[in-house]
């Protein structure tokens, strides 16, 4: 049998070494270049804590890696439980951030639970559906799936920590379509709501036809009337409700919260909610091919981007880094994606195969709205870009799932009593 710690897979390691590195490399370009004269005394030292938190994500990988991988397996259950404690605790005794109760201070640690608790519920959900959902009692099976995903979401919209949740959420079209559970045809019914309220949003037309058009491909497909049924509902009904919300339900601030980012130009926006995108555009788009230069970016060292350490780390690296380096960060992370998806397919057993696609799934989202926020094709809804925005809680939780999966790759034959 091979010795375990020669199956570690040092590319994983590398890129999230690299993707680390980019990201303290623009937190210290933002907080200790020029623009460190405009920042509150408390996001100058954005730097100086990332280090500190970038030391105890190393030691909690090193000590991750280094348990048996048996022991990572029981420990879903406690790392679940622990993290709806940590959720409850926030929204009870938790200090109010931007309008979430997103934060539990323990002394002077601040930790943001929802997303330490993704590690537990994702744990949890690939636990589960490694009992092979299709056997007996398969849709109770999966309402219980559903539930273990859906109790910490419904924590965080509680806690009006929205963007969190959504990524809570993301979980489960992964983890059933990976899992075999659900077929592409269920796969594209559990998506078609986002896309149809992604279009309401942008263009009304859009949507509509959007909501026309998915219904008619559903029976196409699957020539069933039941599919197809929920096709309209998923598709058409979510549109016009998501319509309807905007126009009927919600209040003006939510409105234009969310439209801001589709025509941040209006002139009630540009002061307002379309600030950070038009700032943020501005800011990449002024990079050009190479960028200006560590600390050289004039939309950053003139501090005209608001949390720029954090939610749009990305205009540092898009400014000063220009085309190529945003490009090999993007690469950086689509290899990292990559990786993590094989390794869990490589270790040949149902846990870690759910595990590892869980992770890139969780990453993905992260860097689909991150990104697409920074560049105006998302709204602005707070989700950090792992391992390079600024957040301790958000890279030790990030960099603890990475090194599950290292674990149950590198340990895959001590595993073997666990393939469900």
């Amino acid at each position: 049998m091979r010795p375990w710690y020669k199956n570690l897979d040092w590319p994983v390691t590398a890129a999230w070494t690299l993707l680390v590195a980019a990201g303290l490399t623009a937190i210290y370009s933002v907080t200790h270049g020029p623009a460190r004269e405009f920042l509150l005394l408390s996001v100058q030292q954005n730097f100086e804590r990332q280090v500190q938190w970038f030391a105890i994500s190393a030691v909690a990988m090193a000590i991750i890696v280094l348990t048996p991988a048996r022991w990572v397996h029981r420990m879903s259950v406690p790392a679940y439980v622990i993290g709806i404690a940590l959720l409850v605790a926030a929204l009870l005794f938790g200090r109010e951030v931007n309008g979430a109760k997103a934060w539990l201070y323990i002394g002077p640690l601040g930790l943001q639970p929802g997303e330490l608790g993704k590690v537990g519920t994702l744990m949890l959900a690939s636990r589960l559906l490694a009992l092979n959902p299709a056997r007996e009692g398969r849709w109770s099976f999966l309402a219980l799936v559903a539930g273990v995903i859906g109790l910490p979401a419904v924590l965080l919209l509680a806690a009006n920590d929205t963007g969190t949740a959504l990524v809570y959420l993301s979980m489960a079209p992964v983890l059933l379509f990976w899992s075999g559970a659900v077929s592409l045809p269920v796969m594209a019914l559990l998506l078609a709501p986002a896309v149809a309220g992604y279009f309401a949003i942008v263009s009304l037309p859009i949507a509509l036809l959007f909501g026309l058009a998915f219904p008619i491909a559903m029976y196409v497909f699957t020539r069933s009337t039941a599919l197809t049924a929920l096709g309209v509902a998923a598709s058409l009904g979510v549109a016009v409700g998501a319509y309807v919300g905007l126009t009927k339900v919600l209040q003006p601030h939510q409105v234009d919260r969310i439209i801001a980012f589709a025509d941040p130009e209006r002139p009630e926006f540009r002061a307002t909610t379309g600030f950070h995108v038009i700032q943020s555009k501005a800011a990449i788009g002024s990079g050009g091919l190479i960028g200006k230069g560590f600390t050289n970016g004039t939309q950053t060292q003139l501090a005209f981007i608001p949390e720029q350490s954090t939610d749009f780390v990305f205009t540092v690296i898009g400014e000063e880094w220009g085309f190529v380096g945003a490009t090999l960060v993007i690469a950086l992370f689509g290899f990292l994606l990559v990786r993590l998806t094989r390794l869990g397919v490589s270790a040949g057993f149902a846990f870690p195969r759910m595990f590892c696609a869980g992770v890139a799934g969780i990453f993905l989202v992260h860097i689909i709205i991150n990104i697409g926020m920074t560049i105006g094709l998302m709204p602005v809804i707070g989700i950090p870009l792992p391992f390079v925005s600024y957040g301790g809680t958000a890279l030790l939780a990030n960099t603890a799932m990475v090194a599950v999966a290292l674990n149950l790759h590198a340990r895959r034959d001590e595993f073997a009593v666990y393939s469900g």
